[in-house]
């Protein structure tokens, strides 16, 4: 499929938008994208180096003066118009995501881009109504209110997996608590961060608000967290790279928000619906060929539903049809590189040894049908049973279409098995049972816990997680917490010069 959209053509000038100007890195050093349902470059570009990074530190320092001064309405109306601007070019924002990522164009067209846009609406919405204490008289003698103010520039580094979605995570809720912000996406998908920084400026907000530099980790996205003008940096990415930003974070003293890895549980109970949960378990773990942090990745199936459950995912991830992104008959496109499918395919080689691959397991072949997928880096989907809860395939994040599935006998037992990891991102329970649902929820230690579903997110809520999953909020007001600075302002209403606490340094004297 060709949309008439030429990715040499709309990134002519470079892979950096600093200071409302497209323009080329400064490191000396490029990289080429590369398209990975079919292995073939189709963009290379200069990375951007420390300079660079300081450039747009700059720019965002210069614009926040006056973004934050802008009315709340001010802030809502620009965002009201991007939200616009990009509706008007979503086919574009498909294309590039799919093109860049792999991903069905399905995916993209009915999930990453209208997600975006509606982020971006509540986002407009939210910036007229950020709430704090009412003012009242605590004290007696004063009266108290709280005021929200921005904290400044902030330095956000996203992942590859949905890099539209998380630019739009990073970038909204900073603007329109009224900061500015530098976004490093993943050096491998730049496009779509690019075009909402593009479409953010044809949209009115000024120059400086957002600024996007695509480089290395190593390099840029290091200097950025570690730069002394971004007082908040935002990292969504792995947990063992998440630690490493918080550590360069905190040596300036910076405010962190961390979204990292997941091992979510999908905890089938004895009286769920067995064809729901079948259903759920096969969207939920190959959602973007399970390159997701909240996928389902490990099932616990109570004893009496397990056999049918195993063959009932197996016989339903046959009939998955792996292909062309964008042919609309595609059901599950590439992993995001030849290396990343080399790594979840790694993961299932080595847990043959103690358990059992049901279906998939391995890389298309020649077979006929298939000679077109030998290119690009396609991994069929996997069920794994049987597998012992302390192996690396059910305690550690695979990042790609594969389920581990395991059997429990007691709700105890299975609750205790679903804690059972150092994550805590996101998690299911299937039941009929109202009582018995409820408990999982309480009890299930998870950012997200669905009942009877598995991977939904809206706007309107939260997004965040347990333990190693990291902290503090995505999406919904709850994310201001993160981007704004609570302020406590205390008026006298006495107009006594001499205060009654102040005996306590003059004692009874006059």
């Amino acid at each position: 499929m060709d949309n008439g959209f030429q990715v040499r053509d709309r990134f002519a000038d470079g892979a950096q938008f600093i200071g409302g100007r497209a323009q080329s890195g400064t490191s000396g050093r490029t990289h080429a994208v590369v398209n990975p349902a079919t292995g073939e470059e189709i963009y290379t570009y200069e990375l951007a180096g420390r300079a660079d990074v300081d450039a747009a530190v700059a720019a965002a320092r210069a614009a926040f003066p006056g973004w934050a001064g802008a009315t709340p309405g001010e802030r809502s109306d620009a965002l009201h118009r991007l939200a616009a601007v990009l509706a008007e070019e979503a086919d574009d924002f498909a294309y590039a995501e799919s093109l860049q990522c792999g991903k069905p164009l399905k995916l993209s067209t009915e999930f990453d881009v209208p997600g975006t846009i509606d982020n971006t609406a509540f986002f407009a919405g939210a910036a007229r109504r950020l709430e704090g204490v009412s003012a009242g008289e605590y004290s007696g003698d004063h009266t108290s209110y709280t005021r929200r103010e921005p904290i400044g520039v902030v330095g956000s580094v996203a992942p590859w997996n949905y890099p539209l979605q998380m630019a739009a995570w990073k970038i909204l809720p900073a603007v329109a608590a009224g900061n500015t912000i530098v976004l490093k996406p993943a050096e491998i998908t730049p496009f779509t961060s690019l075009m909402f920084a593009r479409a953010a400026q044809r949209a009115g907000l000024p120059d400086g608000v957002i600024n996007i530099v695509s480089g290395a980790g190593p390099d840029a996205g290091e200097h950025l967290v570690g730069h002394p003008d971004v007082v908040m940096t935002s990292f969504t990415g792995s947990t063992a790279v998440g630690k490493r930003a918080a550590e360069i974070a905190t040596a300036t003293v910076k405010r962190v928000h961390l979204e990292l890895g997941g091992k979510a549980p999908f905890l089938v109970f004895d009286d769920a619906d067995p064809e729901a949960a079948v259903q759920g378990a096969v969207a939920a773990s190959l959602i973007n060929s399970g390159q997701d942090c909240t996928a389902a990745t490990r099932a616990y199936v109570q004893r009496p539903l397990y056999d049918a459950f195993v063959s009932g995912v197996a016989d339903l991830m046959e009939t998955v049809r792996l292909g062309d992104p964008f042919d609309p008959d595609t059901d599950l496109g590439p992993l995001i590189s030849h290396a990343h499918r080399d790594r979840v395919a790694g993961f299932v080689d080595r847990a043959r040894a103690g358990a059992r691959v049901v279906t998939g397991g391995v890389a298309p072949g020649a077979a006929d049908g298939e000679r077109g997928l030998r290119n690009g880096a396609y991994y069929r989907p996997t069920l794994v049973a049987d597998a012992a809860q302390h192996s690396e395939i059910v305690q550690s994040e695979i990042f790609g279409p594969v389920l581990a599935v395991l059997p429990f006998d007691s709700d105890d037992e299975g609750i205790r098995l679903a804690n059972d990891t150092p994550y805590g991102l996101a998690a299911s329970a299937w039941s009929r049972d109202v009582y018995r649902a409820g408990r999982a929820t309480r009890e299930i230690k998870a950012g997200c816990v669905w009942v009877n579903d598995h991977i939904p997110i809206i706007s309107e809520m939260p997004h965040g997680g347990y333990k190693a999953s990291g902290f503090g909020k995505d999406m919904s007001a709850y994310s201001f917490e993160e981007y704004t600075q609570v302020k406590h302002v205390m008026y006298d209403n006495t107009a006594v010069a001499r205060k009654d606490w102040h005996r306590t340094v003059f004692g009874d004297r006059p």
